[in-house]
């Protein structure tokens, strides 16, 4: 039975990708959106400038799609059909792989056109930098880095978390993804409150980023990259990102596509200075369809593991509790010790 429910998981993050690789993300009704209109209301009730509230908040906020998940596992633990169904809209709502590609696509096409600001502002759909005065090099740069590091968190950390945990863990952890995004700012409001959430995430994509540096690393090819430059950068600038996760993925990618990340980034509100990532020139429109590529085969690589873990660990686990009950078969009660011999003192 637990084999089959790997089986459904497996299947279901299958069926899902192909979705999100067919039609992206919902143009209207979309989960994760109706979601973040939830989350904001009840962080309007809950606000208060300390972590505690921020942790009741995250608390609150990602427990109830975990539980959610997990009443949808156990209902369907014999209806194979329906937990395929589920898991697959599950994965559907919270991957985001064809939108990324899309949007870097669409950068780089108003890029070489010329078309400033058609690029300016398309790359609020991708970071939240303010893009009034970036030119071709800066919007390329920021384009870059956002596929870089939304491979890891719209396309690999899901799914990896979808193989460990099914329904339950693809649930979770968009949930703690898009409190990061709303509340996870060094800004005055959030501060203290959305510690947690900043948190949370971090944990929670510190086996995904890294594992998307190394894929991005051994598919450089798949962009007309480098993958001796790519495991060189990789392994000398990953850790130079205020980040503990951005900087695995961001590091790989430039030295994929042998270009420089990092420097000055200008948000709404604030500045912060990065160290550079990488050798060579700054990005161009040229390297954002190479970066797309990158990031696709990266997304179908990461499939391939989430698929083979659930299949894999759900048989060893089988086989090893197959030998357990029998080994609890097979052994022998115990006897009570033979009395010995009563003896005649001399």
């Amino acid at each position: 039975m637990r084999h089959a429910g790997a089986v459904a998981n497996a299947t279901g993050l299958v069926a899902g990708y192909a979705l999100d690789a067919l039609f992206g993300d919902p143009r209207r009704g979309h989960p994760v959106a109706g979601f973040g209109r939830a989350a904001a209301a009840l962080e309007r009730r809950l606000y208060r400038p300390d972590r505690l509230a921020g942790g009741v908040f995250v608390a609150l906020c990602v427990g109830a799609p975990v539980v959610m998940g997990v009443a949808a596992t156990v209902g369907t633990r014999h209806r194979p059909v329906a937990r395929v169904v589920l898991v697959a809209a599950g994965t559907w709502a919270v991957l985001g792989g064809r939108s990324l590609s899309h949007e870097a696509k669409a950068m780089g096409r108003s890029l070489r056109g010329g078309d400033l600001p058609v690029a300016r502002q398309r790359l609020g759909h991708l970071c939240g930098r303010d893009p009034t005065t970036l030119d071709e090099p800066e919007l390329a740069r920021a384009t870059v880095e956002s596929v870089a590091e939304n491979t890891s968190d719209a396309v690999v950390a899901p799914l990896v978390w979808g193989a460990v945990a099914g329904l339950p863990g693809l649930l979770g952890y968009r949930a703690a993804n898009t409190l990061d995004a709303m509340v996870g700012h060094r800004n005055v409001r959030y501060a203290r409150f959305g510690t947690p959430a900043a948190r949370l995430d971090d944990l929670l994509n510190l086996v995904p980023a890294r594992l998307t540096g190394l894929l991005t690393v051994a598919l450089a090819p798949a962009g007309k990259g480098d993958r001796e430059r790519a495991w060189r950068v990789w392994r000398r600038d990953r850790d130079d990102h205020p980040s503990p996760n951005a900087g695995q993925c961001e590091a790989a990618m430039a030295g994929a596509l042998g270009v420089r990340l990092g420097g000055r980034n200008v948000y709404f509100g604030r500045t912060e200075v990065r160290p550079f990532l990488g050798d060579g020139p700054r990005p161009g429109a040229r390297h954002l369809t190479r970066a797309a590529r990158i990031s696709r085969a990266v997304g179908l690589a990461a499939l391939g593991i989430a698929v083979a873990y659930p299949l894999t660990a759900g048989r060893l686990i089988g086989v090893a509790s197959r030998r357990t009950l029998r080994s609890f078969r097979t052994v022998r009660p115990l006897r009570a010790p033979r009395p010995l011999p009563l003896r005649s003192g001399r």
